[in-house]
Order: structure tokens, then sequence, then C-alpha cells
């Protein structure tokens, strides 16, 4: 599919004859269900003799009243597209002192933007680096073979790519932040947030910003020693806001402790492992199977103190293992439990389109 721009417009050649073309009218990135309700689409039938390369549709009149289905692979490059050309032109709108904040969970960063006062920027990261291949990330091959292990093993509850736009969207906007802007990086004592934390480092470690690291766990920990924290997602605004101004921010994140980061990504991107685990402050790769055994010995103790091997709705089990163990990203356990129904271990009623659509027992 030919594109060319011609800002604020980006025009798609869908067809021998058919052009879309959509304004841009925000600078902020799209996410794969708003390309229809954000900006302006109109469509222009090239007429004989046009040429698309120097079509304008300044000279045309727009098609009214007329639909067109667009294939998803089509529809996810024009979203890329968009974004792209955002991404060109959004640099120029920044403000350049104003402070930026990354939070290594989407959840943590919307609880950033409520609780802490302007001015301010905050990004969040959508999560999910403790789980599937980080092999070649930060390369085209690496990140298609790890996308399609998401795709072949995940069950997203939302659309397929969403999570591929979203975290593409998010490092374009670590990669707009101005060199003079100070950042503050959140991040948790979890796998996520700590493999998060590396992979933000390697993408910032070009730029001479300052930055200053603010751990959630050991900084709340100060404030409420009660209680038990996993994941930043965790603090309300409110506890949020209560580290960041009590936090004096004296000393930046070195050269040599960013260095260190940024070796430790790239030692992960070595690897084809999909399942890393944090202990004892270090980042482990295990076997896939390594909840497995978690897995099953719940569901034993479920079936014993209900007397009966009765099918338990999935969804409820995760509950249980989420409960005992809450570093466990639920969509993980929801992709081992299907491995184990498919290797024959456990018995299935339902069809597992989604963690609430059925049920599992001890075979």
């Amino acid at each position: 599919m030919k594109t060319k721009d011609y800002h604020p417009y980006i025009y798609f050649l869908v067809d021998s004859n058919i052009v879309f073309v959509y304004k841009i009218e925000s600078n902020s990135y799209l996410q794969i269900d708003e390309l229809h309700s954000s900006g302006q689409w109109e469509t222009y039938i090239l007429e004989e003799g046009d040429v698309f390369d120097t079509f304008l549709h300044t000279e045309s009149k727009p098609l009214e009243g007329r639909s067109y289905l667009i294939a998803q692979e089509r529809y996810l490059i024009m979203l890329d597209k968009i974004n792209h050309q955002i991404h060109k032109y959004k640099k120029m709108l920044y403000d350049k002192t104003i402070p930026i904040h990354i939070a290594c969970s989407e959840s943590a960063a919307g609880c950033i933007r409520v609780g802490l006062d302007q001015p301010k920027r905050v990004i969040g990261f959508p999560g999910l680096l403790s789980i599937g291949p980080l092999w070649k990330i930060n390369e085209e091959a690496g990140i298609n073979y790890r996308n399609e292990w998401l795709f072949e093993h995940i069950n997203f509850e939302s659309d397929d790519y969403a999570y591929q736009v979203t975290f593409k969207n998010s490092i374009r906007e670590i990669n707009d932040i101005p060199e003079q802007s100070p950042i503050y990086l959140w991040y948790g004592d979890n796998a996520d947030e700590q493999i998060c934390l590396r992979f933000i480092l390697h993408l910032l470690k070009n730029k001479p910003n300052k930055i200053y690291l603010l751990n959630t766990n050991a900084l709340h920990k100060s404030v409420d020693k009660n209680q038990k924290l996993t994941y930043s997602s965790q603090l309300t605004p409110e506890d949020l806001k209560d580290i960041y101004e009590k936090h004096t921010f004296d000393q930046i994140l070195s050269i040599q402790d960013r260095i260190q980061f940024v070796k430790e990504w790239e030692n992960l991107l070595r690897s084809k492992n999909v399942l890393r685990i944090y202990t004892k402050q270090e980042i482990k790769e295990v076997p896939e199977d390594y909840y497995d055994s978690f897995i099953l010995n719940t569901l034993k103790d479920l079936h014993e103190k209900r007397g009966q091997k009765e099918f338990i709705v999935t969804g409820e089990l995760i509950g249980h293992l989420f409960d005992l163990n809450p570093s466990i990203y639920p969509i993980f356990l929801e992709y081992r439990i299907r491995h184990l129904v498919y290797s024959g271990t456990l018995e299935l009623k339902g069809i597992p389109k989604s963690m609430r659509h059925y049920s599992v027992k001890l075979r």
C-alpha cells in the first residue's frame, strides 16, 4: 500500500484508484480502537490521468455514501504510519523543561497522572516483559518473534494487536523526550517492572537527561510498613503523591549504574526463554513450566476442600493462585492451565476462549 505525507494529512492508496486521506487533529498517539474515532477521514477516487504521487485532495471532491472493508494487516499499517507521522512532528510541540514521569505499568502511570501536580508528562509501559521471548526485541525479527509467541499462547482480553500498538507508542513517547527534561522513573520489586526499568534505560541510553529512580516498594515501605506491595499499580494516586513529595531527589542515576542496567537488558536479549522471575534482587530465567506444579497442587487442595473433584471455573482457580502468589501474570497462568488441558493432565469443560468461559479439574 503506497502512502505519502502532506502534513497534517496522510494519503493511503488502498486500491488502484481509491485514496483514503486522514487528517491528524491531535498530537497524541492513536491506539488501535481510536483510528476511526480520532482525526478525520475522507475517500477520493483517482480520475483518469491522476497520479497518486502528485494527487492533492484539495483539488478533488470526496466520495460520500460509500464504505470499504480493510484487512486488519492494512489497518495496522495505516495506524503505524499515522503514529509515525505524529511522532515526526511531535518533538516540535514538546515543552523542553517539563518533568517526565515514566512508569513501568500503565495502571501506575494513570495514578501518577491523577496524583501528581502539574506540570508533568506521564508515560506508561504496557508491561508483560516478564513473559514471552525478549530475544532480539530491539530488532524487527525479534519483535515479530515475540509478537508471534504472544499471539499463539496468550489470551488477551482486548484486541490481539492492542498490546503491540501500545508498546510501540510507548517507545515513541520515550524517543520524543527532550534532552533538557528531568526524568522520574517509577518501578517496583517484581520481574515485570525490573525488566521494564532496564528496557527503558536502554531506550534512554543516548539521552543526557538527568534520571531519578523511584522504587515504589522501598519508598512506600518507609511510609507504610504494614502494606505488602508487589506492583506499583497497587498504590493509590495519594500514595504516589506522598512518595514523590517526600523524596529529596538529591541523587541522579550515575553513568556507571545506567551502563550496568543497559548491560543487564542486553543480556536478556540473547535468550529465547519465555519466563522470568525476580528473586533476591535479581532477574532470573526459569523454565516455561515453572508454575505448573503450583497450579496442580492448588487445584488439588481446592478439590480436597470441596470433598470431590468438581470442575472449577478457570478464572476462580487463577484468583486463588494469584492470592497465593501475586507476582505471576494471570494471563500466563491461564496459558499454562490450557497447556495442562492439552497435555491431558487436566480435564476441560467449556471453550477456552477466556478464563471465564471454561472450567477444569484434575483427571
